[in-house]
């Protein structure tokens, strides 16, 4: 079973997550595919807009799978891992088309970098966004993930949902602007995110590829491994070995702060 799939129909590039059995947990093959799919749309002229989804019913994508984090056991692994995610972040933003986010269900950690990094989110009322990494793993984001989200949703927002490792549902998502529009259910959601993304497609596509990019220019850049030490003083922590042992096996981690 392809874990990512991908087709175009009358230019819309679709694209949906499709581990319904792993809440669409994703691999790093789907992290690569995904930004493969973004930089080829900046060359063919034929794709308008690209429309990101979850399978199933239960996540558009729940983050990063854990198995990915076992075989970390040296500093460059941590590096490489936040590198790989802002080139593939990088990729979904400087996409030259419009990027649409259809959120359903679980949207967190590595699925909630993607949908803030889309151009458009449309979300249903059984969503739920976040980075509970307090909670769980005891990791951090980089600092490119932090500075879209600040530019998202503001600080304030962002130290909230981090530090009390909660979820934002829809209410607060749509009055915080986090999505741009609300739907009943997942139908629903479905059917208003294929519209937007239609009527998105049919505009000029110069004047969409320069509004991206004059935003993306107004926002402050943050310098290639100007937050190594951060990552690294969370990754190769002791906290971050209990995280990952607590959350495979089920149980509460017990942090000690080193």
């Amino acid at each position: 079973m392809d874990e990512l799939l991908h087709e175009v129909r009358d230019g819309v590039a679709y694209v949906t997550f499709n581990r319904p059995q792993a809440r669409n947990a994703l691999t790093f093959a789907m992290y690569e595919r995904l930004a493969e799919i973004c930089n080829k749309a900046n060359a063919d002229r034929s794709v308008k807009a690209i429309l990101i989804t979850g399978a199933g019913d239960k996540a558009f994508a729940a983050g990063t799978d854990i198995s990915q984090f076992r075989a970390f056991d040296k500093e460059q692994d941590a590096l490489d891992y936040e590198a790989r995610i802002d080139r593939v972040m990088t990729a979904i933003e400087k996409c030259r088309v419009p990027t649409i986010a259809a959120i359903h269900g679980a949207c967190t950690g590595g699925g909630a970098s993607i949908a803030a990094c889309c151009d458009l989110r449309v979300g249903s009322r059984s969503m739920k966004y976040g980075f509970p990494v307090a909670r769980t793993l005891g990791n951090c984001l980089s600092m490119a993930s932090y500075s879209r989200l600040v530019y998202l949703v503001g600080p304030s927002l962002v130290k909230d949902i981090v530090f009390r490792a909660r979820l934002i549902e829809a209410d607060e998502a749509l009055a915080k602007g986090l999505i741009n529009e609300l739907c009943d259910d997942q139908a629903s959601l479905v059917s208003r995110a294929e519209e937007i993304t239609r009527l998105v497609a049919s505009h000029a596509p110069l004047t969409l590829q320069a509004t991206k990019e004059a935003l993306l220019r107004l926002r402050p850049s943050v310098k290639h491994g100007e937050d190594n030490d951060l990552v690294l003083m969370c990754y190769m922590s002791q906290d971050f070995r209990e995280g990952m042992d607590a959350f495979l096996n089920k149980r509460k981690p017990v942090w000690k702060g080193k």
